[in-house]
């Protein structure tokens, strides 16, 4: 299972995620920041759960080109 986390309001809104893992992240019409799909929000954290590995290194992909270092991928 897959644990991804963002921390959307330290989002700069460059696309990036969107781009290499579209199938997680959408960019907000309203205010242009990542948006994390199915995710629950806890106190500014965005988290979802996800029981499809497959998705892994597109994610982790996400985590490391993001300029603001805002998203967390872990593998439990």
């Amino acid at each position: 299972m897959l644990i991804i986390t963002l921390q959307r309001d330290k989002c700069i809104g460059c696309n990036y995620c969107q781009e290499v893992a579209p199938e997680q992240y959408r960019m907000s019409k309203k205010d242009g920041k990542a948006v994390l799909l199915d995710a629950r929000n806890r106190k500014g954290f965005h988290t979802v759960k996800i029981h499809d590995n497959s998705l892994l290194e597109e994610n982790l992909k996400a985590a490391e080109g993001c300029p603001s270092k805002i998203i967390k991928v872990k593998l439990q």
